[in-house]
């Protein structure tokens, strides 16, 4: 049973209490004991305890620095949404594949931004230059934010700051079930609650740290109770023995889940598996033992944004993946709409 995340470990950067969320989260976790520390910012959060990368690395996992976001110029966040929402950067998972691997680099630690109000005030600003077109907002793009609304209510803010709005939307996916208190959040139908779903044996041997599947469908079963629109990110679609059976079962298991009024208003995005050379290097630094295959030679080049390449499936296997997956969601879900296949 995975718990609510706990930081073993808290900074709180200088003006991070002069904001109501920051004093909030101190007397939070003076009441819980949790060792906290002062830095001038979160560039200075070195020397972190651990006798090697190993030990450091997964420390650093486990330790929260409270901050200010100062940038609030937004990025964008194609294809999932016209801009991503920065609540927090980072996330207490151990996904072997993740790409927060290399954009994270040397600082894996989790930081959530307390200035939430500023946050919001420059999302109404990009929703005023685009309005009448409405204007979604992703607010996973970074982190694994529901992982770690429970402590802050952020996202839970946001939920609701959204359903008051006339042309704003927000989304954002998790592959944790601690959505309890997201449930009775006033959001309008404004707000797509997205799981990361995958097969059993991609879950348990590259997901360390992250909810099991039952758990997250039975989360998604009590979203779309509280009437969220839901969607689902299948990703990274993964080839392994027996692959099309394990993704079956999973359709299977969801469609059992699912209340029938959800499937009217359902949306997929399919992720195939991909890796960079940078990201490889990574990979096997924070994982040496991982079964992650990332063998170039198996894999096409395709050329990326920046000049930075990825190594994705062959064609026939992507056009194998494709087929199987598409023939899954057609099957179990003939109402859906499928957002992208990338």
């Amino acid at each position: 049973m995975i718990k609510p995340f706990m930081p073993q470990l808290v900074y709180f950067e200088p003006k991070a209490l002069d904001y109501p969320l920051g004093k909030k989260l101190k007397e939070k976790f003076e009441k819980m004991d949790v060792e906290m520390r002062y830095t001038t910012s979160h560039n200075q959060v070195r020397n972190l305890p651990g006798e090697n990368h190993f030990q450091k690395y997964r420390i650093a996992k486990s330790t929260l620095v409270v901050g200010i976001r100062k940038t609030l110029k937004f990025d964008t966040s194609k294809p999932s949404a016209e801009y991503a929402i920065p609540f927090a950067t980072g996330c207490m998972g151990h996904c072997h594949y993740c790409y927060l691997q290399t954009t994270m680099g040397s600082k894996p630690y989790i930081r959530t931004y307390v200035n939430v109000d500023e946050i919001l005030e420059a999302a109404d600003q990009y929703m005023e230059e685009r309005a009448p077109e409405s204007t979604r907002f992703e607010a996973a793009c970074t982190s694994d934010i529901v992982g770690i609304d429970h402590l802050t209510h952020s996202l839970k803010r946001a939920i609701e700051h959204f359903g008051e709005t006339e042309y704003g939307k927000l989304r954002f996916v998790t592959k944790f079930h601690h959505v309890d208190h997201l449930l009775d959040a006033k959001h309008n139908g404004k707000t797509r609650f997205r799981f990361s779903i995958n097969a059993d044996y991609v879950i348990k041997n590259f997901e360390a740290g992250t909810s099991p599947l039952a758990k997250r469908l039975e989360a998604a079963g009590k979203v779309a109770r509280a009437g969220y629109p839901l969607g689902f990110i299948v990703a990274p679609i993964y080839l392994h023995d027996d692959w099309e059976d394990g993704y079956y079962r999973m359709f299977e298991h969801l469609e059992a889940v699912l209340p029938e009024e959800a499937k009217k208003d359902l949306t997929f995005e399919f992720i195939q598996h991909r890796f960079t050379k940078p990201a490889k290097k990574v990979i096997e630094k924070n994982y040496p033992m991982t079964k992650l295959e990332l063998d170039e030679t198996e894999r096409r080049y395709k050329w990326g944004k920046y000049g930075i390449g990825k190594y994705i499936y062959q064609k026939e296997e992507e056009a194998d993946i494709k087929d199987h997956l598409y023939s899954y969601m057609e099957k179990f879900f003939p109402k859906a709409k499928l957002e992208y296949f990338t």
